[in-house]
């Protein structure tokens, strides 16, 4: 992350990344086939410090929409820290990482969902309608998530807070949801 944000993401080479880890090549491709996948799993770490937060405030009286607010505020210090250019190709990693998925590559795609658990817990105990669908609805919130950051990282959203801006969309969203007829 230091390269990236010192040298930039396009001139950080693998080779960079290896002599300042202090690893061979050979180790390097060991884990990762190339320095896209650093990156994705790099974005992967913000995902699951969100879901760490999701985690701990279900063990709460919470409310959903706080609950997401939250997490996505967990989300936005850890983005505020690196440049937007990074963050937006940790994006883009991401769409090439769900076309894999899509295309049939067996990858597991667990860790990137930020809000599953939520969902789950919250049709359980009432707070979410019982037809939902929690999955579809994870990964419809999961695409507010990633363009979201998009946008925010290209500053369309002039001063106003990403996790403000993305929660009321996914609030939105689960609204819409929970009036639909069974």
């Amino acid at each position: 992350m230091a390269l990236w944000r010192t040298n930039g993401y396009a001139k950080t080479t693998v080779a960079d990344i290896c002599r300042a880890a202090g690893v061979s090549r050979a180790l390097f491709y060991f884990y990762f086939p190339a320095k896209e996948d650093v990156l994705f799993e790099v974005g992967l770490l913000s995902t699951r410090a969100a879901q760490k937060t999701v985690r701990s405030l279900l063990e709460t009286d919470y409310e959903v929409d706080a609950v997401i607010a939250e997490a996505l505020r967990s989300l936005e210090r850890s983005m505020a820290r690196n440049p937007r250019e990074l963050i937006i190709e940790t994006i883009l990693e991401g769409y090439r990482h769900e076309h894999r998925i899509l295309a049939g590559e067996p990858l597991d795609d667990t860790d990137a969902d930020m809000f599953g658990e939520l969902f789950a817990k919250a049709q359980q105990d009432g707070k979410l309608a019982a037809d939902v669908d929690v999955r579809h609805l994870s990964h419809l919130a999961g695409m507010h998530v990633s363009e979201g950051v998009r946008h925010w990282a290209a500053g369309t959203y002039g001063d106003r807070p990403f996790a403000e801006v993305v929660s009321r969309d996914i609030s939105a969203l689960i609204a819409g949801y929970n009036q639909l007829p069974a």
